[in-house]
């Protein structure tokens, strides 16, 4: 028999905070269907995603230069079709309205529990690359 194993998906986590990139490292490393990458602001993000194949971005809110609603922007005019997740500790209405305006796969909350960040990374890699193998993953 043999037991078919999803492709791996490149993940970018952008956090100017080294900390919470660690955690989320930590959430998803176990994962065998992620690679993970990350940087440490918007811009960057946007750079690494213009010079490597990244199919799924998670996106800090409030970073220096560039807001993570504004990187976003960018990278769904660079991949339309790449699903991109911004996490926040302030989710009011206006930002879920502004994400939602953006194309944004989902908004979650900080602190995001690992169930909340891997059942979400799961459904956004699901609805953008139709491979039914990824829930099995998580």
């Amino acid at each position: 028999m043999v037991i078919q194993t999803p492709k791996p998906y490149d993940l970018l986590i952008a956090d100017d905070n080294r900390r919470f990139r660690e955690t989320l490292r930590e959430f998803l490393e176990p994962r065998l269907v992620l690679r993970i990458h990350e940087v440490e602001s918007g811009e960057a993000a946007v750079e690494y995603s213009q010079d490597y194949q990244i199919d799924i971005v998670l996106l800090d809110m409030h970073m220096h230069l560039m807001t993570g609603l504004e990187a976003l922007r960018v990278l769904k005019d660079l991949n339309a079709g790449r699903p991109c997740i911004l996490i926040t500790s302030e989710a009011t209405d206006e930002l879920r309205k502004d994400a939602a305006d953006a194309d944004a796969f989902s908004v979650l909350c900080k602190p995001v529990t690992r169930a909340e960040l891997c059942m979400t990374i799961a459904d956004a890699l699901v609805a953008a690359y139709d491979d039914p193998s990824i829930p099995d993953a998580f």
